[in-house]
């Protein structure tokens, strides 16, 4: 389950977590996955923890196949690296997180959601950028938007 965070508290220690994870595209339908949070009634893309020795891919992979279903994703480049930090009373201390985010896809739709999400959706884009609830996940769309545009064949 996921814990309840709150501001970062500039008088409490702080820990440094990484984390991956990858924005879920259908280039041809110009959509991407998120995933609907319950604890925090948030959306969101997939991401975790980088296990010890593992890789910011094989810990991307894991964590889209745990929390979304999706067996058969494919991960493309590293679209975008995000920093933030908060304060989870459970660790009595401020985490500091670094997560990078890989474009990737799969052929499937339907998803088998890990219990910490109540539902998700395929949307535009734009969609995306007005549900998720911060600046570091609109950034982490935007440059998804942009990868999107740049994959497209110029229109004459």
């Amino acid at each position: 389950m996921h814990a309840v965070t709150q501001p970062f508290r500039p008088d409490a220690p702080i820990v440094a977590e990484i984390a991956a994870g990858a924005a879920i595209v259908d280039a041809g339908a110009g959509t991407v996955f998120l995933l609907h949070q319950a604890d925090e009634d948030r959306w969101c893309l997939p991401k975790g923890h980088v296990d010890p020795g593992e890789s910011l891919t094989t810990a991307a992979l894991r964590e889209v196949r745990e929390e979304t279903g999706f067996e058969r994703v494919t991960l493309g480049e590293e679209i975008s690296e995000v920093n933030y930090r908060f304060f989870q009373p459970k660790k009595g201390a401020n985490v500091h997180k670094t997560v990078v985010y890989f474009l990737g896809s799969t052929d499937e739709r339907t998803p088998h959601l890990e219990s910490t999400f109540d539902r998700a959706d395929w949307v535009g884009v734009a969609e995306a950028e007005a549900r998720v609830a911060y600046a570091v996940d609109r950034a982490v769309l935007g440059a998804t938007r942009a990868r999107l545009a740049a994959r497209r064949p110029e229109k004459r």
